[in-house]
């Protein structure tokens, strides 16, 4: 395996009135699980169902119902764990968490504060140019997700749909490293390629699969490194949460105005009170939306209906042994053995079809020819159109056959993007086309020769000029090819026209 080595990027500042500011920033992820049923319920996780139609006794609080853990939930939050190289705890055990909401119709949560599944992990965060930030995971946790509260269908009364309530929820918690904006956004995006290289939440953040709580500090140069150092979270300044969001650009935006936001408050002598806070978008600006609760305000204890929870290290290893090769793992290998560039090894294993696809595609073949026709041909073609690798009309195989083509001298580059444009149009095979289209590289010297003299002996002008300034020979060439319809081979008109001019 390649050891890739990277330098930390450096943290955001930002200059303030009395000085430069740096920003600290820790985030809570909420995933939601991939499993057909809820935590600790039969009811389905399907999205988009009818309102209140997804909803099982249990998950609507009904008197006397009992949970019934999920194991495949537990399963997938384990595989999380393995993922992020965190610790499994083999004991862990589920609380409740309570409070009023409407859309929380047993009045608590099941959570897991004090005991949770898995334990302190890590996660390489990539931001380009030989740059990254490893970002500690402090822990996940399993916990129900609530329902969905709509105030915008009545201008009179609110709607409650409890079809996400008792969801499993996975929530991610990392320490304070994040240092900018982009890292934020860079962070949950490595979280959401993790998870659906496993296969344990979808990542869709328009669906709300995926969304973030992000605690937001300000502090003095200087001040994170004495953290660093002793732990100490008095070295930090004050943090607000902002919750509930679901987009990387607006993460990015949120995190800047809420800096600002402090930046302002503590230079003008004011306190940074630690508080709850929503982020609008319309406006960009956070607004403040309740103080922050601590343990003690949610009244928790450990759930009375459920016993702790105790798997197996044999369990553990054998979910360990079905792993598949993971996002970091699979873009050293393609750097190693395909000898591809760290940016496009990167694009290439953004998804994990993506990455698939062009595996096929190199199969025995040149990785980098291979790796420029997927991303610069394939992937620009799909993005214009708004579709996804699996939407292509191209397969693996069919574009493996098109590099074929042209390792072998069937046909060149020009030909070549001809040929694909027929084949993406119309899903017939590159070797078809060639075949019954006439396309078929020009490669007898004879044929190439005879337009090179004809080409010569109609412009003696041109051979004068090209004898003075050998760069005109590209003139000829062009009209090699433009004679033989773009299908002779251009290195061997090349050296042919080179020859005959005595250059």
């Amino acid at each position: 395996m390649l050891d890739l080595t990277y330098d930390a990027p450096a943290p955001k500042t930002i200059a303030g009135a009395t000085g430069d500011w740096e920003l600290v920033i820790g985030l809570e992820v909420h995933a939601q699980v991939a499993t057909k049923a809820k935590l600790f319920s039969g009811a389905s996780t399907e999205f988009g169902a009818e309102p209140n139609s997804n909803v099982a006794f249990v998950d609507a609080g009904m008197p006397g119902m009992l949970p019934v853990i999920n194991e495949g939930c537990v399963a997938q939050a384990v595989k999380t764990g393995l993922g992020l190289k965190a610790e499994i705890n083999l004991v862990s055990a589920f609380d409740r968490k309570n409070y009023f909401y409407p859309d929380l119709p047993q009045g608590y949560q099941i959570s897991q504060l004090y005991h949770p599944i898995v334990g302190e992990g890590e996660v390489l965060v990539e931001m380009g140019n030989g740059l990254a930030r490893t970002v500690r995971i402090e822990r996940i946790h399993l916990e129900q997700d609530a329902g969905k509260s709509i105030h915008d269908m009545d201008p009179a009364m609110s709607f409650v749909d409890l079809n996400r309530t008792g969801v499993a929820l996975m929530e991610i918690v990392s320490r304070p490293d994040i240092r900018g904006p982009e890292e934020a956004a860079a962070y949950v995006g490595k979280l959401r390629q993790i998870m659906r290289y496993l296969g344990t939440c979808d990542g869709n953040m328009q669906n709300g699969n995926l969304r973030a709580d992000v605690n937001v500090s300000v502090c003095r140069p200087g001040d994170y490194e004495k953290y660093q150092e002793t732990q100490d979270f008095s070295h930090l300044g004050t943090r607000c949460e902002i919750k509930n969001m679901n987009s990387m650009r607006f993460i990015q935006m949120a995190i800047d105005y809420e800096a600002r936001r402090q930046i302002a408050l503590l230079e003008d002598g004011k306190e940074v009170v630690q508080e709850t806070r929503l982020y609008d978008p319309d406006k960009n600006e956070t607004r403040s939306m309740r103080s922050k609760e601590e343990a003690h305000d949610y009244r928790y204890f450990p759930d009375p209906d459920l016993l702790p929870l105790e798997i197996e290290q044999a369990w553990v290893d054998d979910i360990a042994a079905a792993l598949p090769e993971l996002p970091d793992e699979k873009k050293a290998r393609f750097i190693s053995d395909f000898g591809l560039s760290d940016y496009d090894a990167s694009v290439l294993t953004a998804e994990v079809a993506n990455a698939a696809y062009f595996e096929k595609v190199a199969e025995g073949r040149d990785g980098k020819l291979a790796a420029n026709w997927v991303i610069n041909e394939l992937f620009g073609r799909l993005k214009k159109e708004d579709h996804s690798i699996e939407d292509s009309p191209v397969s693996a195989e069919q574009l493996g056959e098109l590099i074929g083509l042209i390792k072998s001298g069937d046909i060149n580059g020009k030909i070549a993007k001809e040929v694909f444009e027929i084949s993406y149009t119309t899903g017939r095979s590159p070797a078809e086309i060639v075949e019954t289209e006439g396309m078929k590289q020009v490669t007898d010297t004879g044929a190439i020769e005879a337009a090179v003299d004809e080409i010569i002996a109609g412009n003696p002008a041109q051979v004068e000029k090209a004898k003075a300034n050998p760069k005109l020979v590209g003139w000829f060439v062009g009209q090699v090819m433009k004679a033989t319809g773009g299908k002779a081979n251009p290195a061997a008109v090349n050296q042919m026209v080179s020859s005959k001019l005595g250059l």
